[in-house]
């Protein structure tokens, strides 16, 4: 019996490449999810691991959070300490090795297709356990978005995958990160594809829930199966809410305007040295701080309090104005912290000053003000962000209450337009183009990003030099090509393509041209060659040799004619000046590399040794309208 063949790893591996690149690759793409999904759920439990032990080493009672426990010279002293060393971190980095968070994460995706630099990485560890346990106003989320991001997209560069599925495993590790600090999976889903994608697809979605599964698992593994902030059961008195409740997140929207406009007064601030602007943030936070710790930090435990109904009102304005402009003010000077944690903090203290303001408003029929917190948390979180499914999704995983649902989506709506429209205020993380869409969220780079050049590039090809012989002409079409690669003698390099029909239409002319030639010149010699071969030949020979001493004159004629070699430059027909594009590249980078070169064919080179690169295919302009035109 024949064996089959067997498939090495290389082999296997490569095939996995190829079948990636095409547009309906989900079963692979699936494997990817759940593999970016564990990895990383181990890197945010490592993080949240690091936070422990510092808090172990630094605060009185263990608790990274419990700022107050400290003397109040030292927690004020703490932000001073952290940006000092944050400052020297940032220092002896490049600037570009200093951009870490969901900002930097959106930016590779949208201009270098979710390649991550591993100074970022570092930098993103640093910055992330110093600005959370140095007492800044920080959150770990940002880190944990960037941190599996960046492991799950090296995972693809290190396996040499082609971009498109870079783009995927970026996705899978946002959504990784939000479900495993959180424990909220649903949520951490939506806002990776609302968030950092920017887009709904069948394609992205089940890789992306895969992963947000699998690392709320591995986090559940360790912390247990509750969420990270323990929430009551809550529910609306009665509809007379309703009214109070819009007005609520109109003053939310109106704080969440106020939060975007203060993190964007960063170009102004830059004309100041960069260690005076990072003592301005250092020294303000520990000012605060010596009165109202709660500013500090994470804020999770304070948002617990605020949900049980045991903060202060002078606290609660501490946190919903204090904190908001803490944080805003921290990223304008410059350092880079994550502010999802606090925008869900400072929400749920607006929300409860709101509560307690309609609780002595309607003292029969208000809710409790911890219902209102809730609500404030999803209508700050989705007017800051602009990504108000992920903010309802994020309200019903923590609450576990459908009931909450019409309020929240009611809050959020309503907070979303008053940040958009009153306060001209887009997403926190989105800056729009001249054309007012991000680049991620243009159609045609959406649908183009999909999908690597190997899926559409016209692989029958042949190469060769600009001059060549007829012989070599016709074998150059034995194979059946659709482009001839015509190459520069000195490197080797191709810079033209030409049609293959062109090539052996032109032949064809040729041929026809010279037997049309040939017989007219035949015509007009065959008399005089009979008289000159009855002179010459004796009677009585036959035709039949006349006739055989003509053909070989006219063979030996027609070699003599026939040019030595032919010109592919010379030849009519369509030539495409040429680019390279590495293999592992999208239709969108060919699509903007055609558009800054100004060309219409890029060749497609495999290979990561300079000297030993070789051509895959050939992609023209013309393949990728035709295949933008079907998919669409």
């Amino acid at each position: 019996m024949p064996r089959l063949p067997r498939l090495d790893a290389g082999q296997g591996l490569e095939r996995f490449r190829q079948q990636l690149a095409n547009v309906d690759a989900l079963p692979q793409l699936c494997v990817l999810g759940v593999v970016a999904g564990v990895l990383t759920g181990v890197l945010m439990v490592g993080f949240r691991s690091l936070l422990e032990l510092g808090g172990l080493w630094l605060f009185p009672t263990g608790s990274p959070e419990a700022f107050e426990a400290m003397p109040p010279a030292l927690r004020s002293l703490l932000p001073l300490a952290a940006v000092l060393l944050i400052g020297l971190w940032m220092w002896f980095t490049p600037q570009v090795g200093r951009q870490v968070g969901v900002v930097h994460v959106i930016d590779r995706l949208a201009y270098h297709q979710g390649r991550f630099p591993l100074r970022n990485w570092l930098t993103q560890w640093v910055v992330g356990l110093i600005s959370v346990l140095g007492g800044l106003s920080a959150g770990r989320e940002g880190p944990a978005i960037h941190l599996g991001a960046a492991a799950s997209s090296g995972l693809g560069q290190r396996l040499r995958l082609p971009h498109n599925s870079l783009r995927v495993l970026v996705a899978c590790g946002t959504a990784a990160g939000i479900a495993a600090s959180f424990n909220t999976p649903i949520a951490g889903v939506i806002f990776a594809m609302e968030v950092v994608m920017m887009e709904y697809t069948i394609i992205g979605f089940m890789p992306v829930i895969l992963a947000s599964t699998m690392g709320a698992v591995v986090a559940q593994l360790v912390y247990g199966p509750d969420p990270a902030i323990g929430v009551p059961d809550l529910h609306l008195n009665s509809l007379l809410d309703l009214p109070w409740i819009i007005v609520s997140a109109l003053v939310i929207g109106l704080l969440a305007g106020l939060f975007v406009r203060v993190s964007r007064l960063g170009p102004r601030l830059e004309r100041l040295p960069m260690a005076l602007r990072f003592l301005m943030a250092g020294g303000v936070v520990g000012a605060v701080a010596w009165w109202y710790p709660q500013v500090q930090g994470m804020g999770y435990d304070t948002l617990q309090a605020t949900l049980s109904g045991s903060v202060a009102m002078d606290v609660l304005l501490a946190v919903a104005i204090g904190k908001l402009l803490l944080t805003a003010g921290t990223v304008a000077c410059g350092i880079p912290v994550s502010i999802i944690g606090p925008v869900l903090v400072i929400g749920g203290a607006a929300g409860a000053l709101c509560g307690m303001t309609g609780q002595w408003l309607l003292p029969i029929e208000a809710s409790d003000p911890a219902l209102y917190a809730m609500l404030g948390m999803a209508a700050m979180m989705g007017a800051v962000l602009q990504a108000p499914l992920a903010a309802l999704m994020a309200l019903l995983e923590l609450t576990h209450n459908p009931n909450i649902i019409l309020p929240g989506m009611l809050a959020v709506v309503v907070s979303c337009l008053t940040a958009r429209q009153l306060c001209r205020c887009g997403g926190f993380f989105i800056s729009v183009t001249r054309q007012g869409l991000h680049p991620l969220q243009q159609p045609l780079m959406q649908a183009l990003s999909r999908v690597s050049v190997p899926a559409v590039m016209e692989r029958r090809l042949v190469r060769t030099q600009r001059m060549v012989s007829r012989e070599r002409a016709r074998t150059l079409l034995e194979s059946e090509p659709v482009w001839i690669l015509i190459e520069r003698s000195s490197d080797d390099k191709p810079v033209l393509a030409l049609k293959a029909a062109d090539l052996a239409r032109w032949l064809t002319e040729q041929a026809a041209a010279e037997e049309k030639s040939a017989a007219e010149e035949a015509e007009a010699e065959e008399p005089a060659e009979k008289v000159e071969l009855a002179k010459e030949m004796p009677e009585g020979d036959g035709e039949e040799k006349a006739a055989k001493k003509r053909k070989k004159g006219k063979e030996k004629a027609r070699e003599k004619e026939e040019p030595p070699e032919v010109d592919l430059l010379e030849i009519p027909g369509v030539r495409l000046e040429l680019a390279p594009i590495g293999l592992q590249a999208t239709l969108s980078e060919a699509f903007n590399k055609l558009n800054d070169s100004m060309l219409d064919a890029l060749y497609v080179e495999h290979g990561h040794r300079p000297k030993q690169k070789r051509i895959s295919g050939i992609i023209t302009r013309g393949a990728i309208e035709r295949f933008y035109r079907v998919e669409n």
